[in-house]
This record gives structure tokens, sequence and C-alpha cells, in this order.
């Protein structure tokens, strides 16, 4: 039996999350089935809303059971231009159809993917004592001293989370207060050169590391800095669609590849994930955005048999929980699968009209102080 529920309308809706803004996508269909997603449209990629409202004029009345044919179709309309903002605006859309079809079915969205090999997720604690270090007002208590960095570390073994995400600080003090049986991951982003990484890499080199996360835009140069790595080597978060992730895959250049499951869409990173595991690679969701975004990822987590771990971030602002119908639940360090049919959490409409987005925001302001 062949299912049909034709698109009606797909909008697009932000919210004020802070340093940023947070932004979704709500496709409706015509017999009243809404399917959301999360995107993000500060991490360096202004214009992703332009593009999803450009490409939603091909959405109406297609049916939201086809959303393989309808990614191809819009990829083929985009070719010229493929990538980029475009790439994670296909990628926002696919994740709203996907919502939309799991409702349809009264499924899990992890039930699309092949069904869940895992009833919870283990997650570390992401941008550990960074937010509170970077956005003090957002993300309380502030730290302002390496004993701060001490008592977040106490913080995250006191709520039995296992493994911690920070950036560069002085190790001794986050492991005194993590103590020795949590995992520490570091982050060094796009924040070094080849030189620059294998110096980093040989000061920590007797350091206890779960892994350290390198991006670099050349698989040969991260090839080179993994095969003189004492610890396993992440990266490609930033990365979009197969094509881009293979020349890494080739390379092996990597220990676990990280996919950012917002900006490729669920159901192509799946595929991106199964080449992966051929390369004999793990893979690891890039997620440090809003709830619907953790809940999408917690779906592909679920489903996949390489998971090393997943991202999620703690620190929360104020009204986070407002802005959703379902937070993560996490127990002992874990995001316990709900149930719920779709990603099992939807934005709550009157929450995000109560914070209307602010102007500008994400990295292309970050660290730039207020005139």
């Amino acid at each position: 039996m062949s299912k049909t529920s034709r698109i009606a309308n797909v909008e697009i809706l932000a919210c004020d999350a802070g340093w940023r803004n947070y932004h979704f996508v709500k496709a409706t269909t015509e017999d009243g089935a809404i399917g959301w997603s999360e995107y993000d449209e500060g991490f360096g990629s202004p214009g992703v809303s332009a593009a999803i409202e450009r490409l939603s004029t091909r959405l109406a009345g297609q049916n939201v059971f086809q959303h393989e044919r309808i990614y191809a179709e819009l990829f083929a309309a985009t070719r010229p231009a493929a990538g980029g903002v475009v790439a994670q605006a296909l990628g926002a859309i696919e994740n709203a159809l996907l919502d939309a079809k799991a409702k349809l079915l009264g499924v899990p969205c992890y039930e699309l993917l092949g069904g869940k090999i895992r009833d919870r997720v283990r997650v570390y604690w992401s941008h550990c004592a960074t937010w509170r270090i970077n956005h003090p007002s957002w993300y309380k208590p502030p730290i302002e001293s390496l004993d701060g960095v001490k008592a977040i570390g106490r913080e995250v073994r006191e709520k039995k989370f296992t493994a911690l995400k920070t950036n560069i600080f002085a190790f001794e003090a986050i492991r005194e207060g993590a103590g020795p049986e949590v995992d520490i991951l570091l982050d060094l982003n796009f924040n070094a050169k080849t030189e620059g990484y294998l110096r980093i890499l040989r000061a920590i080199e007797d350091l206890d590391m779960f892994w350290v996360e390198i991006d670099s835009f050349n698989p040969e140069a991260l090839g080179y800095i993994r095969r003189q790595s004492r610890h396993p080597i992440s990266s490609c978060e930033t990365l979009l669609s197969l094509r881009e992730f293979l020349p890494y895959f080739r390379e092996q250049a990597i220990d676990v590849a990280i996919i950012d499951t917002p900006w490729n869409g669920v159901w192509q990173s799946m595929k991106i994930a199964a080449a992966a595991e051929a390369n004999e690679v793990n893979v690891a969701p890039h997620n440090f955005y809003g709830h619907l975004c953790s809940m999408m990822n917690a779906h592909f987590s679920a489903a996949v048999p390489n998971l090393r771990i997943m991202e999620i971030d703690i620190d929360r602002l104020a009204w986070d929980h407002e802005l959703f119908t379902h937070l993560p639940d996490i127990q002992d360090g874990y995001l316990v699968l709900p149930d719920r049919p779709g990603w099992g959490t939807e934005p709550n409409e009157e929450a995000l009209r109560a914070h209307p987005p602010k102007s500008g925001g994400g990295l292309l302001t970050y660290g730039r102080k207020s005139s």
C-alpha cells in the first residue's frame, strides 16, 4: 500500500537563543501533519533561511513520504552551487519531512532509519567550562578562574556524566575536578595549522585524552597529523555530503568522523555513517544547538552501529526549557530514547513568539564587544 500526504505549506520560525538564534522549519501537510526540524544560521553560514524559503517553492503538492526523491530533485536543481548554505537548506528540509513522515506512520524517527540498536546513548558534556567563561551572562555560574574550572569538573562527576569536552585550559585543573574516571575530550577546532597542531599534540602526549578534535581543510594534512598523534583524532564536523567525507576516509585521516546531521540531513547522514563503517571509522554527531537538534541527533545515534559517543550541551539558557514540548531525558550520562512519534519533541510556538529573534548573533559577532 502506498502512502500519500502532500505538503501544503513550509514556514520558517526563529527565536532568541542568547548569543545566537534558534531556527526551525515547519512543514505542514494537507491532512494536518506537521514536521519540524531545527537548523543553524549562526555557525558561519548566514543565509540558510533564504535558501530554505527559495527551495520551499518547489515543495507544495509533493508527497512527504517521498523525501529521498524530493532531496534528489532539489539537489539536481541546485547542483551548480552544491554545498554551503544550499546543502544546509536541503538538510533542514529533509529533517522536517522525516519528522512528518514518522508522525503520519505513528513511529519514532529511528524506525525510519532501520530501527534503534540501543535504547540509550552515551553523551559527553560539551563546551564544559567554555560557555561559562565566554558567555557568563547566559550560562551560570560564570567561571573567572581555574577554581571555577575545577568546580565544573566536580559538577560533571557529581551529575554522573562519564565524559566532557572542553577547549584549551590548564588540563590539571579540569582533571582535578572531574577525577580519574571521567573521559576528557579536547576540541582544537580550526585554531591552528599543521605545525601548530603537532606542537600541541607533542605538549599533551602524556595526558589521558579520549580524543583530540582537529578541523583541517586538507585531508592529507590531517592524515599526517593523525599518524604522529598518540591520541585518537576526530574531525569533519563542518563537512557537507558524503562526497566531502570520502577524501578523509581514503586518507585514513580520522579515528572518529563527526557528522552534523542538522546540516546534512539525518537520512543523508546515515549514508555517511555507512561509508565510515565500511572504512572502519566510528562516528559521532555534531550537536551544540537547541533541544530539537539534540533529539534529531539522538535518533541518528540510536540507529548507527558504529557510534562512538554523542555531543550535547548541558549548560542551557534560562528559557530553553520553555521552547520545546519535551526535553532530552538524560540519566547517568546517557540520553534515553523516547518512543514518541517523530523526533519526540517539537518547538512551542507560543514560547518562540515570547522570545523573538535578535538581529545578528552567532559566529559573525562572536567575541565582539557591543558598542
